[in-house]
Formats: structure tokens, sequence, C-alpha cells
């Protein structure tokens, strides 16, 4: 029983720890509170993102300023998405996406995830950090740059009023020397934008360009800065992920005529773009479409901007080229980013939601918890019922283990006599121990297999709640309402039942403030650990003793979705030792077990 009590504490412990190095250092901080909208100059002159010297480079990427505000817009307007398009470049910079919003409060604004860069449009939308993908094309050798449109030039809307899915909209640009750029927005009823570029040549000499696309991100984002949560430049280079943090990005080293960046030529399959924990803009070429990816990062105008650049195109005289490119621009709903993998085939489009380094268990655990919410309906019981197939496929290693602590206990009284046989001699003692366990077929460390088992897969759920968006604000029961945020309830008030908020996350204070689902986990995993006698030991019992309690508190800020998830696996094994065991003929004292566990009140008079 001595070994046994030794590989249960020393797997807890372990376990423990891991907990404790993740809680420590891995913690995502407290949200901080959103920024009041600040104001922001007017621009009197455009702000650079690319040295215009080269020729193969686009030329003056500049924000458009308020000087064309009658350059007009398109609005857009599909069941996913709301927002429009500035006739000023001819840019997408203005994209809310009307399916979720800012918190749980119904009356909270939409996410907004692409912001005009205008001073007077940033203002209105109260948004002071620009964020928008716009096109243009770059002027071959010979060309004046004046000839061909940049994301200052003033479009016109050729066809289409609105536009929304089946209803397109076209834009054109006359330069006045015979070459006519048209270029073509489509729309599906989710986050998919296709544009079509066309250059149509009516001059008398042929006429060479190359179509790119940009998006720029003016100022850093605000980001949870969370070490396994990637946010910053994401893309796919033939077959390659690339993930770049924005603090990476601006460490890249300088490329002549480009700044910091990283520039890489994708001869089959790509896209690159930025991710948010739930939310992406990307650039993706047409399947097969070579191009130039490009990341980089203008030091003195403090703005972030990845690159699609497509191959230069000759036009002959009265001849015209056309190619389109697609632009994902919204949530990262794995449905979704899976269908656009099918079709139009976007390459691994699936690997921008980060997976993390237990991806071979996070992709197949959150396919199987969509699968079940397909068919339940809430992903809190979908979580509980993961939780069952999880304890399924691990049910050989525990049934071995507790078979093995049956037969532990039958030969305690083995133990006892080699301990008496031997005395003092510790290597003959081992040495028979071991022989007796081989002799009786018994595993003294297969108690701890099913605990370390479970710190793979308790990362791998932690990762799904924590970056899928899908478990983002989805409700549970009653005050459960959000499964990827904590438990909002508080002991100090009695989960809700006194009239004064709990004390805020981050202080002090919260982290006595246990909520409900924290105190039901540490509960459980006390009556998990009465299933067995205390140990003898005075140091094991007093480990024992406090460990539930020392989870609870740890785990109280994690995400209700996880907590839920710990307490089912923690009521399972409840119930598979007790069953297994007793199959056995070592019924587990339970009531015993918990009333030794309980102070025994002192007598009067000290009797």
């Amino acid at each position: 029983m001595e070994d046994n009590n030794r590989n249960l504490i020393l797997a807890t412990v372990l376990s423990f720890l891991v907990i404790l190095v993740w809680y420590t250092v891995f913690a995502p901080e407290p949200p901080v509170p959103a920024e009041q909208p600040v104001a922001v100059e007017s621009q009197t002159q455009d702000v650079p993102l690319a040295n215009p010297e080269s020729s193969t480079l686009p030329a003056d990427l500049g924000a458009p300023t308020d000087a064309a505000p009658q350059a007009g817009r398109v609005q857009i307007q599909t069941p996913s998405l709301s927002g429009s398009i500035s006739l000023a470049g001819g840019r997408i910079d203005d994209l809310l996406l009307t399916k979720y919003r800012e918190t749980l409060d119904d009356s909270s604004p939409h996410v907004r995830l692409l912001s005009p860069s205008s001073a007077t449009a940033a203002i209105q939308t109260g948004e002071a950090k620009p964020y928008y993908a716009v096109y243009g094309w770059t002027p071959g050798p010979g060309v004046d740059p004046a000839l061909v449109p940049n994301p200052s030039t003033l479009w016109t809307v050729e066809s289409g009023e609105v536009l929304a899915p089946g209803q397109p909209v076209t834009l054109a640009w006359d330069n006045g020397a015979g070459q006519i750029f048209r270029r073509t927005f489509s729309v599906d009823e989710n986050y998919l934008f296709t544009v079509g570029h066309s250059l149509q040549n009516n001059g008398d000499a042929a006429f060479t360009a190359a179509p790119y696309g940009i998006i720029a991100r003016h100022g850093r984002p605000d980001t949870q800065n969370f070490f396994v949560l990637h946010e910053g430049a994401v893309g796919m280079n033939d077959g390659k992920l690339l993930e770049l943090k924005y603090d990476k990005i601006t460490e890249l080293d300088p490329v002549d005529r480009e700044g910091r960046a990283q520039v890489t030529e994708v001869t089959g399959n790509g896209w690159v773009g930025f991710t948010d924990k739930y939310w992406m803009t990307t650039l993706a070429p047409a399947p097969g479409q070579a191009f130039t990816s490009v990341v980089k990062y203008a030091e003195g105008a403090g703005i972030f901007q990845t690159e699609a650049r497509y191959p230069m195109q000759t036009v002959a005289p009265g001849t015209q080229v056309n190619s389109d490119s697609y632009l994902f621009a919204g949530a990262k709903v794995w449905e979704v980013i899976n269908g656009y993998q099918e079709t139009p085939g976007i390459q691994r489009f699936v690997d921008s939601i980060d997976w993390g380094w237990f991806y071979f268990l996070t992709k197949p655990i959150f396919r199987v918890l969509h699968w079940l919410h397909g068919f339940i309906g809430n992903m809190g019981w979908s979580i509980i019922a993961l939780t069952f197939i999880l304890k399924l496929l691990v049910f050989p290693l525990a049934r071995k283990s507790y078979i093995s602590m049956a037969k532990m206990k039958e030969l305690q009284p083995q133990m006892e006599a080699l301990k008496e046989r031997t005395g003092d001699d510790r290597m003959k003692f081992q040495k028979e121990m071991m022989e007796l366990y081989k002799r009786e077929k018994v595993n003294p460390a297969a108690g701890c297999l099913p605990v370390l088992l479970q710190v793979p897969i308790f990362f791998a759920l932690y990762k799904v709640i924590f970056v899928t968006i899908e478990l983002r604000h989805a409700p549970w029961v009653g005050w459960i309402r959000d499964l990827a945020a904590p438990d909002p309830s508080s002991l100090l008030n009695l989960f809700g039942l006194l009239p004064f908020a709990p004390p805020a996350q981050g202080t002090l204070l919260h982290s006595l403030s246990l909520p409900a689902l924290a105190i039901v986990l540490g509960i459980s995993m006390w009556i998990q650990q009465r299933l067995n006698p205390a140990p003898a030991d005075p140091a094991q019992k007093m480990i024992f003793a406090w460990m539930p309690w020392i989870f609870m508190f740890m785990l109280g800020g994690f995400a209700s979705g996880l907590v839920l998830y710990w307490i089912t696996n923690n009521l399972i094994t409840c119930v598979q030792q007790y069953t297994i065991m007793t199959m056995h003929g070592h019924r587990p004292d339970l009531f015993g077990n918990i009333k030794s566990a309980i102070p025994a009140r002192p007598r009067k008079g000290g009797k």
C-alpha cells in the first residue's frame, strides 16, 4: 500500500506542478478595458508604406486623406457583414461583423474588423488605428507610375449599387492614355470577397503592369500577449505555415528597398494576412497562382503590412487581361474556413486557427466537439459528452490502473512479511519486491498512467476552448453564458444573492472570489481522493488533504468550459474506480474514508 500511495502522490504532484507552471507562466493577462476613441489630427500628406523608388514594388501606398471626401463609398450588406468600400483607392476599410458583438450585452456594438484611414472616418467609427485591404497595379519597366492606379486613385462605379451576395460591384478608372482598369468585387454570405482585376489596353503599344493586394495595419493592435496564442502575420507558402507575431515583425532583417521585411516566392498555393484571436483578414491568390508573399514593417510610420504581389502582365494593344484573387475578412469559424479550403481551394486554410503544439490532439478533439454540438445544440452539454468519449478511449488504461490498485491491496500482507524478513536491507527489499510484482503480474506504475495521460488532453482541450470562436459567448445553463470565460459567479456575494458585484478580475481580492464551478471542482477532487484511505505518512496525508483546495483556487480563473470538463472527468473517474475495484473484491470504503477525513469534535471537558 505504501508504494501505491507513493505512485498516486507522484502522479498527483506532477499534475499539480504542470498546472501550476501553466497557470503562472502561460495564463492570459486580465482583459484591458477598451480605450476611448482618441481624436486623430487631419492628415495633409499620405504616409508611404513602401519605397516607391523601385519599379518592382507597389508605388505610393499611402492612406487617402480628408482631401477627397467627395470620393464616396459603396455599401456592403450581407448576412454576416456590413460596411463600405471607399472609392478613394477602392479599398475595403469599413467592415463590421454583424453576427458578433463585443460583449454578451445585446446592446453591445458589433465587432469592427476593418477601419478607415482618413481622420474624419476614424473618429466617426471610434477607431484610431486604421486597418484595411487595398489593391493596385505596379508599373512595368518604362511605364509612368501615374498611368497605373494606386491606393489614392479615385475610382468610379461602373456597375452595381450595393455589394451583396449575388450583386457584384465594378469600379473603373481610365488613365487617359488608352488603358482602362476595372476592379470587380463579389461577396458570399459569409466572409469571402472575390476581387477581379482587369486591364484593357486601347492604346497603340503594349502595356506592362502587375496587380497586387495589400493588408495594412496602422500601429500595433491590442493583443492578449499570451505565449501560446498567435496574433500577428499568418500565411501558407507552398504548404509551409507562416506565423510571425508583431514583435517578430518589427525585428525582421532589413531588405533592400523594402524596409524590415520577409519576402517569400510562392510557386503554387498560398495565402497571407493578419490574424487576431478570433478574427482574420487574409489575401488568397487563386489556387495554383504564383505570387510573392511579403510581411513587412514600416518603422517610421509604424505600419504592419502583408502583400500578395503577382507577376508582370504585358497587355497587347486591343486586348484585355483578367485575374481573380480572394480576400477573407471575418470570423475564424471552422466550418466556414474549412469550406473555403474545399472551394475555391485555399490550401490548408483551417491552419489559420492556432491549434498549438498539441495540434494532433486539438484538431480531432475540436472535430468531435463540433460534431457533438451539431447533435446536442449546446456547447456545455457537448463538452460533457466529449468527456465521456475521452474517458471511454482511455478506459483500458484506467481499468488496468484500478485492477493494479486492487492487486496491490491483495499483496499488502506479503509486503509486510517481506519488510519483516529483509529488515533494514533496502536493496534486498527492493529486489524481492520487484520479483513479487513480476510474479504476481502487478505494475506499480499503472496508477500513474491515466493521470499522466490527462495532462496533454487537458492542454489540448484548453487550447480548443481558448482559441476557437465556436466557444466564444457559448452558453451552458443558468449563469454560465460564456464557456470561453471564467465562471462569473462569486462566493463573496453568495453567488449573486447579495446586492453587490464581485471583485474585478485581476485584483487581489478576486483570487478569493471562488466561483461556483471551482467549488464543485474542489469537492469532486476531494471525493475522488476519499475512494482510497488516507496514507499513514503524515507528510503524504497533508499533501492529499490540501491538493483539492489548491486546485480549486488555481482553476477557478480558467475558462468555465475547461472547469466543466475537469468536474465531469473527476465524477466519471470516481464511478469507474469504485465499480472496477468492487468487481475485483475490494470495494472502496467511501463513506468510511470521508468520515475519517473529517476532524472529530472534541468532547466536553476534553474527553
